[in-house]
């Protein structure tokens, strides 16, 4: 996974799920929480962390560092969209992720939406197929969303030009 260097003051964060654990022991219950964050600048850079600690701001600011290391570019066409379909898959999560029409918007479940804003991403239609676990939701589209490949990356291994594989060129 390639690391994307962007500025840290156009970064935005969303928290997506904050999660409560408890382990029991000798003297009562200990709590630890774990926050899955998502980190984008917009404009195709996104990014997806977990932090886990025993107070939230902790677990959030771990997570934020987390998302922040392991940022990756979309390809976005000139619509702000996708360029083609694809199914991501992380552990039972799948998540379908289609290119749709200007004006129709983000139409994804609540863990999936944040990774598609803060990617830049404007009209996209998604669909969860497998578990509805907020983090392997989110890892799935972040997987399906690093198959992608922009037109431009695919006329590059064929050798040909953009216009030529859209018969724009003869």
């Amino acid at each position: 996974m390639a690391r994307r260097e962007s500025n840290a003051s156009d970064l935005q964060e969303k928290v997506v799920y904050i999660n409560r654990v408890s382990k029991v022991v000798k003297g009562g219950r200990r709590f630890a929480l774990t926050a899955l964050v998502v980190v984008g600048d917009g404009a195709g850079n996104v990014g997806v962390g977990m932090g886990k600690s025993q107070e939230v701001p902790i677990a959030i600011k771990k997570g934020i560092e987390d998302a922040k290391k392991n940022m990756f570019k979309v390809p976005l066409t000139k619509y702000k969209t996708l360029p083609h379909a694809t199914v991501g898959v992380f552990g039972a999560g799948r998540v379908m992720i289609k290119p749709a029409a200007p004006g129709t918007g983000i139409i994804a479940g609540g863990p999936v939406r944040a990774l598609l804003e803060l990617a830049g991403v404007k009209d996209v239609l998604s669909k969860s197929l497998g578990s509805d676990n907020a983090l392997n939701m989110v890892k799935a589209a972040a997987e399906g969303l690093q198959q992608m490949s922009s037109p431009q990356d695919i006329a590059r291994r064929r050798g040909m030009s953009v216009g030529r594989i859209y018969g724009w060129e003869e």
